[in-house]
């Protein structure tokens, strides 16, 4: 059975960015959520000895929108760290992003947007093939670049329980301030695990 995360840093270490409150409702209660209805969901079958990534990519229905949820969250609350002034990436993934998108300030520039522009809930993720090749990829709802065969690497949750406690409806202003909160160690190990597949 699945189980709640636990956060790699104190609900309050991401403000101003976020809020010990915000923590507290989006992982304490919207995820804690998540886990307890898919645990509900696959009590029994075979779906509980399967990974989640699976389930997820393999699903539909009432199934799929808790999975999906928790393993988005839990991708996105393992990312994050507390702020710096300078967040940059590092390693094979800063060379990835430079080589296929220009700059970072370009790679930034359109992830922002896919994330501003997503219509209604969801998630704006980068993601990858295995030969290394990067996508910006808008998701509604629970949707996770698993089900396109891609591995997803970081993840901004545009649903407005991520924001509206700290910034109302003011999505531009948190996806802005969310990148001095992205931990690019976690997003190049994620990488460099989906180009050695």
């Amino acid at each position: 059975m699945f189980t709640l995360i636990t956060l790699p840093y104190a609900h309050g270490d991401l403000a101003p960015v976020i809020s010990a409150e915000t923590i507290d409702l989006h992982h304490g209660k919207h995820l804690a959520t998540y886990v307890a209805n898919l645990n509900k969901l696959i009590e029994g079958t075979d779906l509980a000895v399967q990974e989640l990534d699976r389930i997820v990519a393999n699903s539909t229905g009432a199934i799929f929108n808790n999975a999906g949820q928790l393993l988005n969250h839990n991708l996105y609350f393992e990312q994050l760290r507390p702020a710096r002034a300078s967040n940059l990436p590092v390693g094979t993934i800063a060379q990835a992003i430079a080589a296929q998108y220009g700059s970072f300030e370009q790679f930034r520039q359109q992830f922002g947007a896919a994330a501003i522009s997503l219509f209604g809930s969801g998630w704006a993720w980068l993601a990858s093939d295995s030969e290394g090749t990067l996508s910006i990829i808008q998701e509604p709802n629970a949707g996770n670049p698993v089900t396109r065969q891609l591995t997803p690497i970081m993840c901004f949750d545009v649903w407005e329980h991520a924001y509206y406690v700290d910034y109302r409806n003011r999505r531009a202003d948190h996806v802005d301030a969310m990148w001095s909160i992205i931990n690019w160690d976690v997003v190049e190990e994620r990488y460099k695990k989906a180009i050695s597949q």
